[in-house]
């Protein structure tokens, strides 16, 4: 049975056309929310094994802003790009093609392992006036408490990866495996929220090309972090963080706001690594402040 959808009455007055565009040699399938002559435009890039619905709860507290939200490319509706490993280079020169060709100079808004492909591109030359990070990904998965967990992770995606093909992808896409991520995830008490959730990570954590992409992409998010790109970005960031990130604690995400030239932490309280679905009213209101035209019209 279908979850209700908590911000379907926000979202719901939102237009939204289905887009594609050519990158890299492969095609890029996207979404643009509102108006086209909208005082801003917002590029967004969705997390690991997610696609462009995981950001759509912000979208919905965004109204007034044009928003472009693609699926990665291995991940949902876009295919893999031909020929190429997706590790973190590929990504990052993905993402500054696709900005040139679809939404030249405007600001980049990441979340978690999108975080990372952000700050990398941004790092690299993108061309924006603003960054936006939230859930960033401000420590070394690999390290640190949660290291063996992450390396137990890794085993598994290795482990599907070289299983006959029908067993691996029936163990990428287990229904109980999903849903224990999910749980693990979640912070929120609230029935129908965990339930909203749940559903959500049901309907498109499997959503990936095969195998092999999401392996590479997995090694990809836990061999990089924020703090590698962060000294060289210095365009005004804003950090989105949660109090209770099981990925990225706060001290680190404190921490990670000094790495860079120009950067504001707002802190959000009682969430974890899903501000996205469980608190994206004030993710959405921190990131329409940041991105606010100021009185002499820039952003």
């Amino acid at each position: 049975m279908t979850a209700p959808h908590p911000y379907a009455d926000k979202l719901a007055p939102i237009p939204v056309l289905r887009r594609s565009v050519e990158v890299m040699g492969g095609e890029t399938v996207y979404w643009e929310y509102g108006e086209e002559d909208a005082h801003t435009t917002l590029l967004l890039v969705h997390g690991f094994r997610g696609d462009h619905h995981g950001l759509e709860p912000v979208v919905a507290n965004l109204p007034g802003f044009r928003i472009i939200a693609p699926d990665l490319p291995g991940f949902g509706e876009t295919a893999p790009i031909p020929h190429r490993v997706h590790d973190l280079e590929l990504y990052a020169q993905w993402l500054d093609g696709f900005a040139a060709a679809v939404a030249p100079g405007a600001p980049v808004l990441g979340h978690s392992f999108g975080s990372i492909v952000a700050s990398a591109a941004v790092a690299g030359g993108l061309p924006t006036d603003r960054l936006v990070l939230v859930n960033p990904i401000g420590a070394p998965a690999l390290e640190g408490p949660r290291g063996f967990l992450t390396r137990l992770a890794v085993l598994y995606y290795r482990a599907a990866a070289r299983l006959p093909a029908p067993v691996g992808d029936a163990l990428l896409r287990n229904r109980l495996i999903v849903r224990g991520m999910s749980v693990a995830m979640v912070k929120t008490r609230q029935p129908l929220l965990r339930r909203f959730v749940h559903d959500q990570h049901d309907r498109y954590f499997s959503r990936f090309a095969d195998r092999d992409v999401l392996l590479q992409a997995f090694v990809a998010s836990v061999s990089h972090d924020v703090r590698e790109f962060a000294p060289r970005i210095s365009q005004p960031t804003l950090l989105v963080a949660a109090q209770l990130d099981d990925i990225t604690p706060i001290e680190a995400e404190r921490a990670l706001r000094g790495m860079f030239r120009d950067a504001e932490l707002v802190e959000i309280a009682g969430v974890g690594h899903l501000i996205h679905y469980e608190t994206p009213e004030p993710a959405a209101a921190a990131i329409s402040r940041f991105l606010a035209p100021s009185a002499d019209g820039t952003r």
